[in-house]
Formats: structure tokens, C-alpha cells, sequence
């Protein structure tokens, strides 16, 4: 399909076996759906793509949240920072932040600076320009084949995506 996101892009927000079935996941790590998705995904043998679809009407959160998600990527410890804000989702306020990035060994000085700069930014306009051309309009917005699906994945869908690979 003509002007879909790459499924598999290159960089630290994939995880997952090189040969299980690619999906994409454009989600807001603080819409507790979207968390609810990424613990289903992330358990499922399937490689997995984040990108952020941070929508304004959410408020200032997810992006100050997907700010953190990109510092800790290029500390190499984007999903092990996922994982523990999926577990604790309400524990996302800037002390909480720092207090996990000291937990998973992140340089909090340099993750401090990295989650507001200007590449930080232009990663998290460009997850959501993506998300927005391939069709997303809410969150959890999954993209398989260049189709969007909107919802938590259950186990028959899972189960159905097995057996297509």
C-alpha cells in the first residue's frame, strides 16, 4: 500500500524474534488501552513496532511521556521503560520518571535533556504524521498489511495473526 508506515523500521522501538509475524503498534503510553495492547503484544510471539501517536486532545502527558520513551531508547532501554511504565501506569509524573531511568541505569542528566529535545520531538510528529496517513484516529491503533485496526488485540485475533505467518 502506497504511503504506509514501514512495519519493521530500524532502531531501538522493535523487540521480537527477526522471523515472527511484524506488527505495528501507534499508541500513547499513557491510554491504558494501549497499555492493555502492549502487554497482550508483548507476550505474544510477534515482532513488534511502537511509534507514538500522541493526539494534543490527550493534554501535555503522553507527549512529556513519549519524550522519556525516546531518551531511554537512545540509552538502549526503550522497552525495558515501556515495560515498567505499563506495569505502573500511574507513576508517569517527572519524579517517577527519574526515579525509573535511575532503576534501569539510565544517565538521568542526559536522559533529562534528551526527552526535550528537538529530535525527541521530531520523532514523536513524525510517529504521529505516519499514524495519522495510515489511517489511525485513536489509540490503540494496530497496522497490519497497510490496514488499521483500532482496539485492544484479544487472543483469537492473535491467534489468527499466527496463523497467516
Amino acid at each position: 500500500m502506497a504511503g504506509a508506515p514501514d512495519p519493521d523500521p530500524p532502531g531501538p522501538h522493535v523487540c521480537g524474534p527477526q522471523d515472527a509475524p511484524p506488527v505495528l503498534l501507534f499508541g500513547d503510553a499513557t491510554c491504558p488501552r494501549c497499555q492493555q495492547a502492549v502487554l497482550r503484544l508483548r507476550s505474544a510471539p510477534v515482532r513488534l513496532t511502537w511509534r507514538h501517536l500522541v493526539l494534543r486532545a490527550r493534554g501535555p502527558r503522553p507527549r512529556a511521556l513519549a519524550g522519556a520513551l525516546e531518551a531511554a531508547g537512545r540509552q538502549d532501554a526503550f522497552w525495558p521503560f515501556l515495560d515498567a511504565v505499563v506495569a505502573a501506569p500511574g507513576r508517569t509524573d517527572d519524579p517517577d520518571l527519574w526515579e525509573l531511568a535511575r532503576t534501569l541505569e539510565i544517565d538521568v542528566a542526559r536522559f533529562d535533556v534528551d526527552r526535550r529535545d528537538e529530535r525527541a520531538a521530531a520523532v514523536i510528529a513524525a510517529d504521529l504524521a505516519d499514524g495519522l496517513r495510515a489511517g489511525a484516529v485513536g489509540t490503540p491503533a494496530i497496522v497490519l498489511d497497510g490496514v488499521v485496526e483500532h482496539g485492544v488485540p484479544d487472543d483469537a485475533w492473535i491467534a489468527a495473526l499466527l496463523q497467516r505467518a
